[in-house]
């Protein structure tokens, strides 16, 4: 287990890249809730990231537009409270730092005051590194993504392979190096050919954390309903499947139903 076996203190940005240097993968899931992340950290993930795929998982939306700064925001705080040992990271949603560099700084800073979380991330490159820098200027650690980005769906056309292209991986490298030099402590590199994200995991200083992106990162990061088998219609490539969760809950559910139905639930000794 690593730094797990031997050491039980808060992760923090900072345990993260002494990770990095030892050679320790680092294993982060997402989360939106509180039950569902006090389970998470008990069981010793490293870190939580509330993603904005709870655009996704939480609400049914087809992709992370939708989901609101005050949403987020309500999902980090019920995270963050779940969590004694694991790094809490809120992603910054979608238009909440892409219209200024001062607005950006403002968002950020509700955000860490109101949610608790430990980190935040934002997705982008070149372009929005002096936004970051702002960010990280202001006390709040940050974690970079590059490759796929969902809030940048409508621009690409789609969720398909990013970097493919050796203009688009030479792009991406640049793009590494800039969050690197801003201060980001990870980068998450979602989608891209994995020998890409092994060569950038070696030119940063960041951890970097993998989705779909090969085993050469630091560290890998996926959605907790997709990897503990809630959403079975979902199975791109890079899914690999820890648990039947939807079949535990559809048998359990069955069972209660059942229960009811026929009057052997509640029985004597759990009636008052």
């Amino acid at each position: 287990m690593g730094y797990l076996s031997t050491d039980k203190k808060k992760i923090t940005a900072n345990i993260f890249l002494q990770m990095k240097a030892a050679g320790e993968k680092i294993a982060q899931m997402t989360a939106y809730d509180y039950t569902t992340a006090k389970i998470l950290d008990q069981a010793g993930i490293d870190s939580i990231l509330i993603g904005d795929s709870a655009s996704n998982v939480m609400a049914g939306n087809e992709d992370t537009l939708p989901i609101t700064l005050e949403q987020i925001i309500y999902h980090a705080r019920s995270v963050a409270r779940a969590c004694s040992h694991c790094l809490v990271v809120c992603d910054m949603p979608f238009g909440s730092y892409q219209v200024s560099k001062e607005e950006a700084i403002r968002n950020a800073i509700r955000i860490m005051k109101e949610s608790g979380a430990d980190a935040l991330k934002l997705e982008g490159g070149v372009e929005i590194a002096d936004t970051i820098k702002g960010i990280i200027n202001a006390g709040i650690p940050v974690v970079g993504h590059l490759g796929l980005t969902p809030q940048s769906i409508h621009k690409f056309g789609g969720y398909g392979l990013r970097a493919k292209e050796s203009s688009e991986a030479e792009k991406l490298i640049q793009d590494a190096l800039a969050l690197d030099t801003a201060g980001v402590f990870a980068i998450t590199l979602e989608k891209v050919p994995a020998e890409l994200a092994s060569r950038v995991t070696k030119m940063v200083k960041a951890a970097t954390i993998g989705i779909g992106a090969g085993s050469g990162t630091d560290g890998q990061v996926l959605v907790y309903a997709d990897a503990l088998g809630m959403t079975q219609d979902f199975k791109p490539k890079f899914l690999r499947y820890f648990a039947d969760v939807k079949t535990c809950m559809t048998n359990g559910v069955q069972d209660y139903v059942k229960s009811v139905k026929d009057s052997t639930f509640p029985n004597e000794s759990e009636s008052y």
